[in-house]
C-alpha cells in the first residue's frame, strides 16, 4: 500500500472570519464531481464555525449519507414549469426571451431545476442566508432570478466546473441559447470561480466576459482523511490478487468519460502483454459496453464495478490509472492518482489533465479518442513506471487546507491576503 500525501499547508491567520450562514445549491446528492466537493466543503465550514445548509432539488443520491451531522439538508419542492415560467418572467422580464428554454423549451434541453425557482426564491426570503453558492449551469442563472425574486440582500458565488464549449454533444445548441442568458446572469454575481485556468479562459471567451472576473479555485481534494480513504478494504478479488497488471478508470459510463476509446486501447494494449481492467462508476447501459468488449476479445479481463462511494481504495491499488475524457474540468481523481503514488495516463482534453500532471511531467498526455496512442502510454507506463514519491510531491501542490481557505474567503467576500 502505498503511503498518503502530507495535505499540510501554510497555518490560517490568527484572527478567524465571524461565522457566517452560507448555503449551497445542488441539483441533488448523486455521486458526481461537484456534488462530492460540496458535501467537503459543507463539512470543512462547519468545522470552521459556520451555519451551512445544501439546498436541493433532490434530497437523494449516493452521497446523502456522507453529508456532515449539522450539515442542514433543504428539499426544495417543485411548482409547474408555467409558475416557475412566470416566476422567471417577474424576476427579469427584460431577459426573460433568453429565458424561454431554460422553462419551456424542448424536453431534452430544459432545465430539470428550473421548477424549483419558486421555492429558492422562497427558501432565499425565510433563511437569509449570507451566501449562495452555486455550480450547475442552469442553477447559477436560477440562483440569480431567485435573489431578485426574494429581494435580499444575498452574496452570489459561481462556479463553473467544466469546459463550456466542448462540453455536451448539442454544444452549438449551447452557444447559441445557454450563453446569452448566463452571460446575463454572471456578469450580475458577486463573484465567478472555475475549476482550472482553462475552464477560467474558455468561459470567458464563450460568454464574452472579463476574464479578470473569474478566480481560479482548485477543488479541495486531498483531505485529512486521505490515507484512511486509501487503506479502505476493497471487495473485487481483482484487487486483491493481481497474477497481471491492472488497469482502473473512474467515472460514469457516459459521453465524458469516453471509455470507449479507453476499452478499445487496452484492447491493442493487452496484444503486447497481459493486464485486466476495472472501470469503478455508475452506469445506465452497461450492456453495449460490455458487448463491445467481447466483439474486441477481452470480455473475460474486463470488469464494471458500478459506483463506490470510495474509489480511491481501488485506485491505490491499480498499477495504473488511466482518464480517457473527452473534457473535463479539474478531475479530482486523476489528482487522488497521483496522491496515491500510482502511475496516470490521461487525454489532454479540456481542461484540467495538462494543468495537474504539468504538461506531461508526472504522467503521459495522448489526444483525444485516439486508441493507438493511449495504447502505446498505458504500455510505456507500465514497463517503467515513474516513482511513487515523485507522483505524490506533485499532488502536494494542490494544498487541502489552502484550498478551503480560498473558498472561505470568496464566499465570505474577504480580500485575498497580501
Amino acid at each position: 500500500m502505498r503511503s498518503a500525501p502530507s495535505t499540510t499547508s501554510p497555518a490560517r491567520a490568527a484572527a478567524a472570519p465571524a461565522p457566517r450562514h452560507l448555503a449551497f445549491l445542488l441539483p441533488n446528492l448523486k455521486g458526481r464531481g461537484v456534488q462530492r466537493v460540496v458535501t467537503v466543503l459543507s463539512a470543512a465550514l462547519l468545522a470552521r464555525g459556520h451555519r451551512v445548509d445544501i439546498v436541493t432539488c433532490e434530497a437523494r443520491g449516493e452521497l446523502l449519507e456522507a453529508v456532515r451531522e449539522g450539515v442542514r439538508i433543504v428539499p426544495l419542492p417543485a411548482s409547474s414549469r408555467l409558475a416557475a415560467a412566470a416566476a422567471a418572467f417577474r424576476a427579469d422580464p427584460g431577459g426573460f426571451r433568453l429565458l424561454l428554454p431554460f422553462f419551456l423549451g424542448r424536453k431534452l434541453r430544459t432545465s430539470r431545476t428550473a421548477p424549483h425557482l419558486p421555492a429558492l426564491a422562497e427558501y432565499l426570503r425565510s433563511e437569509r442566508p449570507a451566501t449562495l453558492f452555486s455550480a450547475d449551469i442552469h442553477q447559477n442563472v436560477e440562483a440569480v432570478l431567485a435573489r431578485r425574486l426574494a429581494g435580499v440582500p444575498l452574496r452570489i458565488v459561481l462556479s463553473e466546473r467544466n469546459h463550456f464549449s466542448s462540453g455536451k454533444p448539442i454544444k452549438r445548441w449551447r452557444a447559441r441559447r445557454l450563453a446569452p442568458a448566463m452571460r446575463r446572469a454572471y456578469l450580475e454575481a458577486d463573484a465567478v470561480t472555475a475549476v482550472s485556468a482553462g475552464v477560467a479562459d474558455d468561459l470567458a471567451a464563450s460568454l464574452d466576459i472579463p476574464r479578470a472576473r473569474i478566480r481560479v479555485l482548485h477543488n479541495p481534494t486531498i483531505g485529512p482523511d486521505f490515507a484512511e480513504r486509501m487503506a479502505a478494504p476493497v471487495d473485487h478479488p481483482w484487487f486483491l490478487d493481481k497474477p497481471a497488471p491492472l488497469v482502473v478508470g473512474v467515472g460514469h459510463l457516459g459521453y465524458q468519460k469516453d471509455f470507449e476509446t479507453l476499452l478499445r486501447a487496452f484492447a491493442r494494449a493487452r496484444r503486447r502483454r497481459p493486464m485486466r481492467l476495472a472501470i469503478v462508476g455508475g452506469a445506465k447501459k452497461p450492456a453495449p459496453f460490455l458487448e463491445l468488449a467481447g466483439r474486441l476479445g477481452v470480455r473475460e479481463e474486463v470488469a464494471l464495478l458500478g459506483y463506490r462511494a470510495n474509489p480511491v481504495a481501488y485506485v491505490a491499488r491499480a498499477d495504473l490509472f488511466v482518464l480517457s475524457s473527452r473534457y473535463e474540468g479539474f478531475p479530482n481523481v486523476l489528482l487522488e492518482a497521483l496522491a496515491c503514488g500510482t502511475p496516470v495516463v490521461a487525454t489532454d482534453c479540456p481542461h484540467g489533465p495538462r494543468e495537474i500532471l504539468d504538461g506531461g511531467r508526472y504522467g503521459r498526455l495522448v489526444p483525444v479518442a485516439d486508441e493507438e496512442r493511449l495504447a502505446e502510454a498505458m504500455l510505456e507506463t507500465l514497463d517503467s513506471p515513474p516513482d511513487p514519491a515523485y507522483l505524490r510531491s506533485r499532488a502536494g501542490v494542490f494544498g487541502y487546507d489552502a484550498a478551503i481557505d480560498a473558498y472561505e474567503r470568496i464566499l465570505l467576500g474577504d480580500p485575498e491576503p497580501e
